[in-house]
């Protein structure tokens, strides 16, 4: 059984990021909302409490009884969490005099205690919170503090629970990693021996326990998720992976046929069909993007079903779900009616009567990637940017036709081999063109035009959740800008998005 660290989410928009430092550690980690832990066994080896964009003393703010915990197992407050604990014993947590945002410096420093140990004087912290504790209770002692903030950590005495103001898992503050570090490791004594390595020998044999002789159907996407998750199920039932890949016409130009070959040398057993017009047929018409992803979601179930029926006593589905998708389906907020609503094959578990298996939903993204380059897959599939289920449909505003189709191929297909071919395209997370529905005059020659404008979207990015636009370079962009308007036709005006999320999404529907 694996150690872990056990994360408990009042809503903050840092806890995924708690996770993802504690794993960088080389510890396994699991976000849980604070109303629905799970059994705490022998291998939690100590819990952390997250921020939160609640108050204290607000009417209905998030509650948990620590009576299970406290003294028990190693545990750390970060901001909320630290609040929470004062008030609930005593201790006094008023608004802000001077409600303190951004950087900050640890002007006392007792590196006597555990948590701090090698943190500097002046350390620089990040800072976001309104609330401050103003007195501690009885046995709570003040371990650090900045010019405004006297309490910014304390230990309560004689256990091993500690309460920080600031988020050390931000990179703003820079000792933050230490300051984690020392609380996982030291505090707790995890091993740091979760290792890619480990999850693929652990996950191989979990799968070949639980699958045995089973038949496995999985719909392949030529992602980075899709494809790790087939590797891990074939090292384990090898050719009893039937994977299905459907072309639903809304691919990147050449996308099928491409991906189909990349697969030729994974060893796997794939499947291509080529179901564009059924797609094309069930978008006629339709311009609202909801409506176009359930379309598209409702006709790769009949065509996957299709398929996976073609294969006899066939048990298991796999899905490539990866982590966000989990603790967004369990979030403190609860469960989003709209939340990609895309996502791999809703609904066919059902329809079809199958057990689902989804190998990498413990894992972030880059975690993904990381296991994948473990098993030796190929840098043109762990390196590809991700791209949406729907595929260029909902970066065609408005209705679907195959010329649009058509048009937007060519022009993504301009883009992205222009940022490859510039060395540009791994310093972009994710990258793609988007067919408006506007058309501008132009000229040309001695013509004038009128005909449609393309925009281009490149982000930066760690996992999608936050995105800031790609500072791309002028003069590229006015190459690709004169490539797209000379070599596709329709085409006569290029813009370049800048937006960042939030508040604007990656894609544009």
């Amino acid at each position: 059984m694996n150690e872990q660290i056990l994360i408990l989410d009042f809503g903050s928009q840092y806890t995924q990021l708690i996770a993802r430092r504690v794993r960088e550690l080389n510890v396994y980690c699991e976000i849980h909302p604070y109303n629905n832990i799970p059994e705490i066994d022998e291998s939690v080896k100590g819990v952390i409490l997250s921020g939160s964009p609640c108050s204290v003393r607000d009417e209905g703010s998030p509650e948990l009884n620590l009576s299970g915990i406290r003294g028990k197992l190693p545990l750390l407050g970060i901001c909320y969490g630290a609040q929470l604990m004062a008030h609930r014993n005593g201790g006094h947590v008023l608004p802000s005099e001077i409600r303190e945002y951004g950087r900050a410096k640890l002007e006392k420093v007792d590196t006597h205690y555990q948590l701090l140990k090698e943190i500097n004087l002046n350390s620089q912290v990040w800072m976001s919170h309104g609330d401050t504790i103003k007195t501690l209770p009885e046995k709570f002692k003040v371990i650090a503090s900045t010019p405004s903030v006297e309490v910014a950590a304390y230990k309560i005495e004689d256990e091993e629970t500690y309460g920080i103001q600031f988020h050390p898992e931000v990179t703003h503050s820079l000792e933050g990693k230490t300051v984690l570090r020392n609380f996982v490791v030291h505090i707790c004594g995890c091993h740091q021996d979760w290792t890619p390595d480990t999850f693929v020998e652990d996950t191989v044999s979990m799968l070949q326990d639980k699958l045995g002789d089973d038949k496995v159907v999985l719909g392949l996407s030529g992602g980075v998720d899709s494809s790790v998750a087939a590797m891990l199920i074939h090292k384990a039932i090898g050719k009893n992976l039937h994977c299905i890949f459907v072309d639903n016409g809304l691919l990147r130009k050449n996308e099928f046929e491409d991906v189909l070959e990349s697969y030729k040398h994974m060893g796997l057993n794939v499947k291509g069909v080529d179901a564009s017009q059924q797609f094309y047929d069930a978008l006629e018409g339709i311009t609202d993007p909801e409506e176009k992803r359930k379309a598209i979601g409702k006709v790769f179930i009949d065509v996957f079903d299709q398929e996976a029926h073609a294969i006899q006593n066939v048990k298991w589905l796999a899905q490539g779900t990866i982590y966000p998708d989990v603790i967004e389906s369990v979030s403190v907020k609860g469960p989003s009616a709209t939340i990609k609503s895309h996502h791999n094959v809703g609904g066919l578990p059902e329809r079809m009567n199958l057990k689902v298996v989804e190998p990498l939903n413990s894992l972030f993204k880059d975690e993904v990637r990381r296991v994948g380059k473990t098993m030796g897959l190929e840098q043109t599939i762990l390196g590809r940017h991700p791209f949406p289920g729907p595929g260029l449909a909902i970066r065609i505003l408005g209705d679907i036709t195959p010329q649009k189709v058509r048009i937007l191929q060519e022009v993504d297909h301009i883009f992205i081999s222009g940022l490859k071919n510039n060395d540009l395209y791994d310093d972009v997370w994710q990258a793609g063109a988007i067919l408006l529905p506007v058309q501008s005059v132009g000229v040309m020659g001695d013509e004038r035009t009128y005909e449609n404008v393309v925009s281009l979207r490149a982000v930066t990015s760690v996992d999608g959740m936050t995105a800031d636009f790609c500072h791309l370079p002028y003069e590229f962009l006015a190459d690709i800008s004169s490539d797209i308007i000379n070599r596709v036709k329709g085409v006569n005006r290029v813009v370049y998005d800048i937006s960042s999320k939030p508040p604007a999404t990656i894609e544009w529907e």
